[in-house]
């Protein structure tokens, strides 16, 4: 009886057996029937879209470069199979990939290799770093180069360097070097003789050689004054600019930039760019504009954009006037600390206007920079001229969404020209906690009133496209995004006249270096928000910056940027 029994009990626990891993093959093959084809997904945390319609999300899941889910988690589960690569970000925050709408390409990676002044706290120290580094590292007869030094950051002096701060230790050795703002620079008398230039030399339109009293150049040169540098530096080397433009997309890509646009690139380096795109080399997209001095060659060539949208040139960048430190922007009314207006004409109207007026013929977009409110009002005159002369029917593109650069120091009345028109504001918001140390005295407070007038242009309705000026300014967009947001010095200090009132919310802020560059480049519907369809660029941070004290931005890291759904930068 008992073995009956047992012989029953064993076929009936083989019968189940079989019943169960029949049920379990069926159910993997429903699982496996179920699973959506995703490289990556995302989830456990909170995404920023800078979509309105759908501001924060729980997770998204990508395929090839492109977004093809956004939602809570509970979606995201039948994209979390298969090969996909499953990314646990609880504790992490996600937004729509970070757009620096200002940014020098080559100087961010020419900056480690070459001495950078940025950061030193006095005139003595700046001094005493180019010597150090013009006695280790610059042979007799070669160019003593860096860039970076400002004076209105020194606690000792606050003026310009001139020839007589550097001569001593630089006998042999011709020396250039540009002031943070790349407008303005420092030359020695050794970089004088070989330029030929003396106390009889005149200015250059659009341009200045400061000088002594008795009228001999000091060695501090102004815009187009140091063109005549330049040309006698001896050229770098292609593969020397090559490497340069892949370490400064890679500095960008470890801050958390995914994409940034060029404010004035050289046909040589477009052409490199193409060669580092095919390499696969490319960390970050790009979005540039060649330099008005070649702006005939992209008119008769057009636009070139690749397939994958890494790399885009469309634009044409002008150089106007000056620089506000450098009492160099085009001011209305003279200077409160000084008896000029500053000066225009680093690009003239005449040569401008053919250019303007053909740009619109072929969509080609003009970005000018233009800092002071005289320069921007004559821009938008000059704006103004060619869309008149050219009808909506004549142009490639009926909406250009011309660009002014910078567009510090805007007037009301110009502020509302920019709507009427359709100029679209990039501005950078280090500039205005930096400047806002010295504006005041170069201003007075009635125009100060109006300079790096944020809110004023969003309340009008305007898209602020922000970015950084890189290698000008540091190019972190946690400086960026706290100055939008703060108006404030990075110790979190201020000062009467600062207008606290035209800082803009958090909010405001991502959209400044997301969806609006995007707008600005004419990519808002393949980038820079977080939605099915999109590239899959994400920038994750270990902080909310939508939450967080304005002063945690500043200490916040970036762990992770994604581009086209790869990972270009991961935090070690």
């Amino acid at each position: 009886m008992y073995l009956k029994n047992s012989l029953m009990i064993g076929a009936a626990a083989m019968v189940l057996a079989a019943c169960s891993e029949t049920q379990d093959n069926a159910g993997m093959a429903q699982n496996e029937a179920a699973c959506e084809a995703a490289d990556m997904v995302i989830h456990h945390t909170t995404i920023y879209t800078a979509n309105d319609n759908m501001w924060t999300a729980e997770a998204v899941a990508t395929l090839g470069d492109k977004i093809i889910y956004v939602g809570d988690n509970a979606g995201a589960e039948k994209y979390m199979c298969g090969d996909a690569n499953i990314m646990d970000m609880s504790g992490k925050f996600v937004y729509a990939g970070l757009t620096d709408s200002h940014q020098h390409v080559e100087g961010v990676g020419r900056r480690p290799k070459t001495l950078s002044l940025f950061g030193i706290g006095t005139l003595a120290e700046t001094v005493e770093a180019i010597k150090a580094f013009a006695d280790a590292n610059v042979a007799e007869g070669d160019w003593v180069q860096g860039r970076g030094w400002i004076e209105r950051q020194w606690t000792d002096e606050q003026r310009w360097l001139t020839k007589h701060d550097v001569d001593p230790f630089t006998q042999n050795k011709p020396l250039f070097m540009p002031r943070a703002d790349g407008v303005s620079a420092l030359v020695n008398s050794k970089a004088l003789e070989l330029a030929g230039v003396t106390k009889d030399t005149p200015d250059p339109e659009g341009g200045k050689f400061e000088r002594d009293a008795d009228g001999t150049p000091n060695g501090y040169v102004l815009a187009t004054a140091m063109n005549i540098f330049r040309e006698i530096i001896p050229p770098e080397t292609r593969e020397y600019k090559k490497h340069s433009l892949i370490q400064g997309m890679y500095e960008n890509a470890k801050l958390g930039w995914t994409n940034t646009q060029d404010a004035g690139m050289p046909y040589e380096n477009i052409e490199i760019m193409k060669e580092i795109h095919a390499e696969g080399k490319m960390s970050t997209r790009i979005y540039a504009a060649a330099n008005v001095g070649e702006a005939w060659t992209i008119l008769e060539r057009g636009r070139e954009v690749t397939d994958d949208d890494m790399f885009d040139l469309r634009g044409i960048k002008v150089y106007i006037d000056g620089t506000l430190g450098s009492r160099g922007a085009a001011l209305l009314a003279d200077y409160e600390d000084a008896s000029h207006n500053g000066f225009m004409n680093r690009t003239t109207k005449e040569e401008l206007e053919p250019i303007l007026r053909e740009a619109l013929r072929k969509g080609i977009q003009v970005e000018t920079h233009t800092i002071g409110d005289r320069a921007v009002r004559s821009l938008l005159d000059w704006y103004e001229e060619a869309f008149n002369d050219v009808p909506v029917e004549e142009r490639a593109v009926a909406n250009p969404r011309w660009r002014l650069e910078h567009a510090q120091i805007i007037p009301a009345v110009d502020q509302e020209r920019f709507v009427t028109l359709g100029v679209i504001p990039s501005m950078q918001p280090s500039h205005g906690i930096g400047d806002l140390n010295f504006a005041p005295a170069r201003l007075g407070p009635e125009r100060l009133a109006y300079s790096y007038p944020w809110q004023s242009l969003v309340d009008l309705g305007l898209m602020i496209l922000g970015g950084s000026d890189a290698p000008v300014e540091m190019g972190d967009p946690r400086i960026e995004f706290y100055a939008a947001v703060a108006r404030k010095r990075l110790d979190g200090t201020s000062e009467e006249g600062w207008h606290p009132e035209l800082a803009v919310s958090r909010e405001t802020a991502l959209k400044m270096f997301t969806i609006w560059p995007a707008h600005g480049a004419f990519q808002e519907d393949k980038r820079g928000s977080v939605e099915v369809g999109k590239y899959a660029d994400f920038t994750i941070l270990d902080s909310d910056w939508m939450t967080i004290p304005e002063a945690e931005i500043l200490t916040s890291e970036n762990l992770m940027t994604i581009v086209g759904g790869k990972i270009t930068y991961e935090k070690e």
